[in-house]
């Protein structure tokens, strides 16, 4: 039997066995804790790298906060509808209804009601082919939608004819 270099600290019985059960303990919480950040990681990302999502728009010439709009995804067509007003600003209608729109829409309440619409991908981060509706004027636009900065925001342009001819907005991502 080898001899201790710590006499006074000799193993009870058993401690052995009780150390290596202590060991797989603190292995297996390392892997599920391990295991539990990389599923985080990935959803983190699987919800970057798609339109679908909470987004805060932003007034590209007042450069004010204006609403939160949910763009979600069927079909492979995205539809962006408005979940709440954030600024009201002087010419906007203080009840929030869409008065200059025409047809369905006139006069209804633009919380609620599907701004962008009919996007398809096209490419790595782009969407194309839909429309746009400005609330605030009653115009509908072609709409051109464009990921930026890992998909934290979302470059919206609206424009007639040619995507050069246009406006964009870049809204940044809620959720």
């Amino acid at each position: 039997m080898a001899t201790s270099p710590f006499p006074d600290r000799v193993p009870a019985v058993g401690a052995h066995a009780a150390g290596r059960r202590e060991l797989r303990r603190h292995v297996a919480t390392r892997i599920v804790v391990a295991l539990a950040v990389t599923l985080a990681v990935r959803g983190a990302h699987a919800a970057t790298d798609t339109p679908a999502g909470l987004w805060r728009t932003i007034d590209d010439k007042t450069g004010t906060d204006r609403s939160l709009v949910r763009i979600v995804e069927s079909g492979g067509t995205y539809t962006g509808t408005v979940e709440r007003i954030l600024t009201t600003l002087p010419d906007d209608d203080p009840q929030h209804l869409c008065r200059h729109c025409s047809g369905e829409r006139k006069d209804e309440p633009i919380v609620g009601m599907a701004i962008l619409w009919g996007l398809r991908k096209n490419g790595d981060d782009e969407y194309t082919g839909g429309e746009l509706l400005d609330p605030h004027t009653g115009n509908t636009y072609s709409a051109k939608m464009t990921l930026l900065d890992g998909g934290r925001k979302l470059d919206v342009r609206g424009f007639i004819g040619f995507a050069l001819l246009g406006r964009s907005q870049v809204w940044l991502r809620q959720e």
